[in-house]
């Protein structure tokens, strides 16, 4: 009779059974383990590799975007000084032309300028520091033509209605005039009577480019041009050109012009 062979299982169970010493048997490592390791190792490579391709897509979609970034601010700046070099230009003949205005500036009802002589047209630029330190360019803020409208002598108005003192105080505002205000009450029990306003009839007038430098933008502020108001427009700075200022000049002298064809969120806003 040859020896007897147990398998590993059926030694483990005889050795649980018997009261002897335990045997500890070292039992080989399932297969299934190993395979379950690989599979979670190529797991991990592959979110690695997704985290990999995503990154370098985000990486890529910034510098595109600095790109069109830096493209933008190009065109911006060329047309801030382009304008800038029109207006100087401009006001030198304005200032001797001196056309009159042929808006209706009114400040109520019965107060109304036709005809205003415009003058002393000024130009300003300033330039600021955009970007971080290290990265800084300097940029046009904003480019101004500003001017003086001309009523000739003094204007004094009197309100004593609160609905008209509330329409009036924002329209002088917006005219620009230098402006006296006194309240007139009764002496004996300090009721108000009217209001009392006294100014020179000289108002501001202009045009102020704002540049959106990210964006490829110019934002136009134009004030009192043809009233008491501000239109808003904003124009692609590639649009920006001569002709296009050509035609604010136009509008600014009375004439037909087309400069807000094409323009972006015209607004007019009145006070």
């Amino acid at each position: 009779m040859g020896p007897l062979k147990f398998t590993n299982r059926q030694l483990l169970a005889i050795g649980l059974g018997c009261a002897g010493p335990r045997v500890s048997l070292r039992l080989p490592v399932p297969r299934s383990r190993s395979l379950a390791s690989k599979h979670e190792f190529y797991r991990s490579m592959s979110f690695l590799n997704t985290l990999k391709n995503q990154a370098q897509a985000t990486a890529a979609e910034q510098q595109g975007n600095a790109t069109l970034v830096a493209r933008n601010t190009q065109l911006v700046e060329g047309a801030c000084k382009e304008a800038l070099a029109y207006f100087h230009t401009l006001s030198q003949q304005l200032n001797v032309l001196r056309p009159n205005s042929a808006g209706r500036h009114a400040l109520d009802k019965q107060t109304v300028f036709r005809a205003l002589p415009q003058l002393n047209f000024r130009v300003d630029a300033r330039r600021i520091e955009k970007g971080s330190k290290a990265q800084a360019v300097e940029v046009y803020d904003h480019v101004v033509i500003h001017w003086e409208l001309h009523g000739g002598g003094d204007v004094e108005l009197n309100k004593d209605f609160p609905p008209d003192i509330e329409k009036l105080e924002p329209r002088l505002r917006q005219s620009g005039a230098k402006v006296d205000v006194e309240a007139q009450r009764d002496a004996g029990g300090g009721k108000l009577l009217n209001m009392r306003y006294r100014f020179p009839a000289l108002f501001l007038a202009s045009v102020r480019l704002v540049p959106r430098h990210d964006e490829g933008l110019i934002t136009f502020k134009l004030m009192n041009l043809d009233d008491f108001d501000t239109v808003w427009a904003t124009l692609p700075a590639a649009e920006v050109s001569a002709a296009r200022l050509d035609d604010l000049a136009r509008w600014i002298v009375g004439q037909p012009h087309r400069f807000l064809d094409g323009a972006q969120h015209i607004r007019r806003v009145e006070p």
